[in-house]
């Protein structure tokens, strides 16, 4: 198929973490909706440090961005509402949005926990070549039966997409195809441009580019002789070329694999972890799913200049829980981190295999617990997908992170 003749959407949650805390708390009785007031999703409000995970249109307005230090953003607005990061509700939500949008197609790729592409190309002798009805549709059926509100970006690549999406905010669908690049991207500020961090920034403003325009019609050579590979890389993004296809669920895959990237420098151990987590609950709810054990678990994280750093482990047993991942995952962050800001964590398993006989370490006492812990973990996916998140919670992760269990009840 011509490249062309693509109708790709992406989906992304508006202020996602924060919109769906808001959703919690009026679930549980609240009477203010965290969206309407100056708010923030932040490590740890008690002792006011950490950054700034997501905020609300409200709190944007005294100029808080996401990722910058809570007691910077405290200054900015005193009365500023801050509630902890609460990841299950996270992962249940993320899942309500991808069943709904199963109803329309199966090629539904997610990009991270509150965004998504998927491929409409299919669609258009069902629905018609009306692209940006069909995205008001879907939008408006997320904001009616979630609760929560999404932009749509419309276009004939992923990249332009993700970049419509980020048009004027919230509850908007935008679109952003090839032949608007010239009056709707490259005014834009070159930070603006997918990919494009501080480090880069610096280096790009240190050539005059300013603006997406500028990159767009700067030399690609001239780029590369900068930049390296990254430099072509963002050269085609800046002229609207992306040929990557929108890679649905795996099927007999040989791996499983989810990762996230930022939209701001992740610079401290907590917040990596925190993701970290988000990843392996993702991955290991999958693997349960699909029937899979995995044998090895790997790290991936790029850096803000997009170096790319990983490291696996094969593990003495193949597993599908979720502590096994997300502890090993952790672990090998530790190894491979540099202490540089992070844009890009990903947490892969491979070596993936159907009812793996149960191998006995000689140092280990055979243990009756291993089969209960793989009951436990079926139990615990059965009664999240039944009753929610909220019901039930992984005590070992909560152990981790201390706001989980301040403010979680029923515990594993």
């Amino acid at each position: 198929m011509n490249l062309k003749e693509r109708t790709i959407f992406h989906i992304d949650v508006n202020s996602a973490y924060l919109s769906w805390e808001a959703l919690e708390c009026l679930k549980k009785g609240n009477t203010v909706d965290l969206r309407t007031v100056p708010s923030i999703v932040a490590g740890d409000p008690s002792k006011r440090h950490g950054i700034v995970l997501a905020k609300s249109i409200p709190a944007k307005k005294y100029g808080i961005v996401t990722g910058e230090p809570v007691f910077q953003a405290i200054k900015k607005c005193p009365d500023l509402v801050m509630v902890p990061p609460s990841h299950d509700v996270y992962t249940r939500q993320s899942q309500a949005m991808t069943d709904l949008l199963l109803r329309y197609t199966p090629d539904i790729e997610k990009f991270s926990i509150d965004e998504c592409f998927i491929d409409i190309t299919g669609l258009k002798l069902i629905y018609g070549s009306d692209s940006i009805r069909l995205a008001h549709k879907i939008k408006n059926n997320i904001r009616d039966e979630l609760g929560f509100t999404v932009n749509v970006g419309i276009s004939e690549n992923k990249l332009l997409a993700k970049m419509a999406s980020d048009f004027e905010k919230p509850d908007k669908v935008h679109t952003l195809f090839q032949d608007e690049i010239r009056e709707k991207m490259w005014p834009l500020p070159v930070s603006k441009l997918y990919m494009v961090g501080k480090a880069s920034l610096a280096k790009l403003n240190m050539m005059g580019i300013k603006t997406i325009g500028d990159l767009a019609n700067t030399r690609a050579d001239i780029l590369e002789q900068q930049l390296k590979k990254y430099g072509r890389m963002i050269w085609e993004y800046a002229n609207g070329i992306d040929d990557s296809p929108v890679k649905s669920s795996e099927s007999e895959a040989k791996d499983l694999s989810n990762e996230t990237t930022v939209s701001f420098d992740i610079t401290d151990r907590e917040t990596a972890r925190l993701y970290i987590l988000s990843l392996s609950e993702t991955v290991g709810t999958r693997l349960r799913k699909a029937g899979l054990y995995a044998g090895v678990v790997a790290v991936h994280i790029k850096n803000s200049s997009f170096k790319s750093y990983s490291r696996q482990k094969k593990l003495n047993r193949p597993t599908q829980d979720t502590n096994i991942i997300f502890s090993t995952a952790a672990s090998l962050f530790d190894q491979v981190w540099k202490r540089e800001p992070i844009r890009l964590i990903g947490v892969a398993t491979s070596q993936l295999e159907k009812e793996p006989s149960l191998q006995i370490d000689m140092f280990e006492a055979v243990s009756p617990g291993k089969k209960e812990g793989a009951k436990l973990n079926e139990s615990i996916d059965r009664i999240r997908e039944k009753y929610g998140s909220e019901y039930i919670v992984r005590g070992s992760l909560l152990n981790f992170n201390k706001n989980h269990k301040r403010n979680k009840k029923n515990n594993v």
